[in-house]
């Protein structure tokens, strides 16, 4: 293995450290089944006032809290299990007795890490809805739809408790669990959907969010779509693909920008359809299917533990599919998206987090160790001596320069351009979260401060694994202006309103406890020519 891939390797164990740190566990058996019975009746809530929404599948009870209702654990998709692993979304089977929807689903299979212990249950294909107590059908509120990170092979929709931005947003979230790793974007030469059964899961969600979520006092004709990372790209993916023309009305992109490449590989990317049935092909082979006479029928019978052994550390959506027709990147360059208005960002720290992994895994950045890490990730003749001398190390400062390459390489800088290209055509408001001093995601001291790296913006939207972060008064502050503008957008397709500071459009605004202020030198700071120029 060459030392990108180690790196790269150790990025991508980082972030499940990451996740791990905000979990909650959720249970490792399913969800209880539909029942009528006077039992399932007494028992479903013992902790919490009940409250029962009738959808077209069937009635569900939810639980009441202070100002709120949560629903979790609803299924928009049957289990894809059996000849359903690797097919797209099929309707589920409708129930008649009242489902019990108060506590969380299986998280999708995954390696252990935002999951505690991780997950092996394929029926997984469910959502969370949390609703003020202000929403009723006959005054339906706007919808968020949040595609959670974790580079398309670890997260789940129930890690983020959303009742801060329902309450004070006065607006519907709806959290989405969709395939992961190997069972979400498999390819293989014969199989329809290959490479994009996560995506496809998606635009379930949000055809079920169409058709359901005005019961739950949603309004189903103002909806935004909403991710951060691998959600924050998916939004970038379904804003480039034909099937979800008409699924949603704006869209928020956080830390995902649509113009990921392999070469920049800390951001999330995708891949061409032959390069997925490649993967696709080493994965039969890993498993013992791959000189099997049906290759799809064994690999359904494989167990779920071995093909997450057996798949790679890092996934990737795959593109020239009937799904995803083109790259993103290449969608977006060319004009070819939904026109729907867009908020998008980064942290002013992105890389921090992954470099700060990478020294503590035993590759320390020092002037003599730079020029070979820098040769690692930009192996092109000729790369890796400009960054160095753009991005020179000191004796002290190995890490954070290492963080602000992947940061501005993989994050700032593409995001830039992605505003650039939506803006273009759609009204855009661009964000930068720079609070140096953001809670950490994880216990432990770094090796160097920080600052805001990548997820740290999360804990201002949402109660990470249903637990709040120790935020100073000034951050709590910056949390509900963070959340008045990202409901007011999702309201009115502009952040801006009497309570915040105003916002405008083709600016960048910086969002810190201190200052909430627009600025124009953030594609200075983070070198965007010198990266722009350098390809």
């Amino acid at each position: 293995m060459n030392m990108h891939r180690v790196l790269t390797t150790l990025g991508c164990a980082l972030t499940a450290v990451l996740a791990t740190a905000w979990s909650a566990a959720p249970p490792t058996e399913p969800a209880r089944p539909a029942t009528a019975t006077a039992t399932a009746t007494a028992t479903a809530t013992a902790t919490a006032t009940a409250t029962t929404v009738r959808t077209h599948d069937g009635p569900v009870r939810g639980a009441a809290h202070d100002g709120y209702r949560t629903f979790e654990g609803i299924p928009y998709a049957a289990p894809p299990v059996g000849r359903l692993r690797w097919a797209p979304p099929r309707r589920t089977a409708s129930w008649s007795g009242v489902r019990d929807t108060t506590r969380p689903a299986s998280a999708c299979p995954q390696p252990a890490g935002e999951v505690p212990g991780g997950s092996t249950d394929e029926d997984c294909l469910h959502l969370n809805v949390t609703t003020p107590d202000t929403a009723r059908p006959a005054h339906p509120r706007p919808v968020i739809v949040w595609l959670h990170g974790g580079g398309f092979t670890t997260g789940a929709g129930s890690s983020y408790d959303a009742h801060r931005m329902a309450t004070r947003g006065d607006v519907v979230v709806v959290t989405v669990n969709y395939r992961l790793g190997a069972l979400g974007f498999l390819a293989h030469s014969g199989l329809p959907g290959s490479g994009t059964f996560g995506l496809a899961d998606q635009q379930a969600a949000l055809r079920w969010v169409r058709a359901e979520i005005g019961a739950f006092g949603g309004d189903a004709h103002n909806v935004t779509l909403a991710g951060e990372s691998a959600g924050g790209y998916s939004v970038c993916a379904q804003l480039a693909s034909p099937a979800a023309v008409g699924l949603f009305d704006r869209a928020i992109i956080e830390s995902g920008p649509c113009t990921g490449r392999p070469e920049r590989p800390f951001a999330p990317f995708s891949v061409p359809l032959p390069a997925a049935r490649a993967a696709g092909s080493d994965l039969a082979a890993k498993v013992g299917c791959g000189s099997a006479p049906e290759v799809l029928a064994c690999l359904r019978r494989v167990d779920v533990s071995r093909l997450l052994a057996a798949q790679e550390t890092d996934q990737q959506p795959a593109h020239t599919t009937p799904l995803l027709p083109n790259d993103p990147a290449a969608a977006i360059d060319a004009g070819r998206f939904h026109r729907v208005p867009v908020l998008i960002g980064n942290n002013h720290d992105e890389g921090n987090g992954w470099a700060a992994g990478i020294v503590q895994a035993g590759h320390p950045v020092t002037p003599d160790t730079w020029p070979d890490v820098a040769a690692a990730f930009f192996p092109s003749p000729g790369q890796a001596k400009t960054i160095v001398r753009e991005y020179p190390v000191h004796r002290t400062d190995g890490g954070p320069v290492f963080g602000a390459v992947i940061g501005d390489a993989d994050f700032a800088c593409p995001t830039t351009r992605t505003d650039g290209l939506l803006a273009a055509h759609v009204p855009v408001w661009r964000y930068e979260f720079a609070d140096e001093h953001a809670p950490p995601l994880t216990s432990g001291t770094p090796p160097f401060p920080l600052g805001a790296p990548h997820a740290s913006e999360l804990p201002y939207l949402f109660d990470l694994g249903g637990r709040p972060r120790d935020l100073t008064p000034a951050q709590h502050r910056l949390a509900d202006t963070m959340i008045d503008y990202w409901t007011r957008f999702t309201r009115t397709a502009d952040p801006n309103g009497p309570s915040t500071p105003h916002w405008p459009r083709q600016v960048v605004l910086s969002l810190a406890p201190d200052h909430i202020i627009p600025t124009r030198t953030a594609q200075s700071r983070h070198h965007c020519a010198f990266w722009n120029t350098l390809g």
